[in-house]
């Protein structure tokens, strides 16, 4: 989101793309690609830097079930790896890392 906004100040300013991709490139890696199709939105007068809405998929298996499910295991057993809980609850490895980590702000304690 920075990078956007970065890129949007220097449209503004009447910078150039490849302009804007050298001042970025030297504070912060950002590919020419990028740069190029911001420029492009900005120049077709769409101002919003957040992503337009996408179709896909909906997430099936980070459900309040699922997440309520996984807390529990953990409570029961804190040693329970992220294998066996996907496959306890038939749900993707990915899935559960998910829930671990962004829903329940588990992280891995350093010993």
């Amino acid at each position: 989101m920075e990078k956007r906004v970065n890129i949007k100040f220097c449209f503004k300013l009447g910078r150039t793309a490849t302009e804007t991709h050298e001042m970025l490139v030297k504070v912060d890696a950002v590919s020419k690609k990028c740069v190029f199709e911001w420029f492009k939105r900005f120049r077709d007068r769409k101002e919003d830097i957040k992503d337009e809405p996408r179709s896909g998929r909906p997430p099936t298996s980070t459900t309040p079930d699922n997440i309520e499910r996984v807390r529990r295991m953990l409570a029961d057993d804190r040693r329970l790896s992220l294998r066996m809980i996907a496959e306890e609850l038939k749900i993707s490895l990915d899935s559960v890392s998910n829930i671990i980590h962004e829903h329940l702000q588990k992280r891995k304690k350093k010993v």
